[in-house]
């Protein structure tokens, strides 16, 4: 199954927004909008508000509320990172923000541990056999990441 492209980070938040509300769950937004104000912006010069195409950047940080723990920075240049219980997903494509998230709230993410060498890895499959797979980072797993773990 394609992703619905979605365009503008505007898009993504609408999108996200969506799936928070499908699990009833709360959000919060943040966004931030001109080249001055985005994090990274490799095409603006210092003190340029207007991308070089004259459009303005817009970049937005969302916080899902419940459990686990999810927030969703989106990046102009059509990316996203997703944070989950503390686990790091960078440079997720922004068309794959809404059906990562399905994938972690609808109970298909999982935990899967290993002896040797030791580690947990926190994997989120997604519609058409993709799959985003992160290391847990550190020794404890928060709550929510053990009751996923699978041998």
């Amino acid at each position: 199954m394609a992703h619905p492209h979605l365009p503008t980070t505007e898009a993504a938040v609408t999108a996200i927004r969506e799936v928070a509300d499908a699990y009833g769950l709360e959000l919060t937004v943040t966004d931030d909008i001109g080249a001055d104000q985005t994090s990274r912006r490799t095409s603006a010069g210092a003190f340029t508000v207007l991308d070089p195409d004259g459009s303005l950047p817009h970049e937005a940080f969302a916080e899902l509320g419940g459990s686990p723990a999810v927030t969703v920075q989106l990046y102009p240049e059509d990316d996203a990172r997703i944070t989950v219980d503390g686990v790091e997903f960078a440079d997720v494509p922004r068309d794959a923000v809404p059906a990562f998230l399905r994938s972690v709230h609808g109970g298909l993410a999982y935990v899967k541990g290993r002896l040797f060498p030791p580690g947990y890895w926190l994997i989120v499959p997604l519609p058409g056999d993709e799959t985003y797979k992160e290391l847990v980072l550190g020794t404890m797993l928060s709550p929510w990441l053990a009751r996923g773990v699978r041998g």
